[in-house]
């Protein structure tokens, strides 16, 4: 079995879609005994450039483990799927389980605003005695 990532996006229109669209390709790798070692939503995301006149996009990434048919048969799904817009796969050496730079960022941001909140509220308490 070999590794993938894969990264797809979908029409910002069809974005409640995504998360039925994730199970049935989690489904079909599972059905045919694969492995999905991450599987992130990355949310609507603006593009760098517009695509069919479209400027956001909702992105998903998968990393699995699975057979050349099986990629094959994701492949096509993602081709027909007229709410796809664009997908890549790239082959991988190894199984990657830890989270993107694109989360990592997310959770550190969140962290970030975790902080201000609290020394703003500490700030509060201290100065409104």
């Amino acid at each position: 079995m070999r590794h993938y990532e894969v990264i797809f996006l979908v029409h910002p229109d069809q974005s409640d879609q995504v998360p039925s669209m994730i199970k049935r390709y989690k489904a079909l790798i599972k059905q045919n005994n694969g492995n999905i070692h991450r599987l992130e939503d990355w949310g609507r995301r603006q593009l760098a450039y517009p695509i069919n006149k479209v400027h956001k996009a909702h992105y998903s990434l998968m990393n699995i483990e699975c057979d050349k048919p099986t990629i094959e048969e994701l492949e096509s799904s993602f081709r027909f799927n007229d709410a796809v817009i664009r997908y890549l796969i790239l082959h991988k050496d190894e199984a990657i389980t830890d989270a993107s730079p694109m989360m990592k960022g997310h959770e550190e941001g969140r962290e970030n605003k975790a902080e201000k909140v609290t020394e703003a509220e500490d700030y509060q308490e201290t100065y409104a005695e």
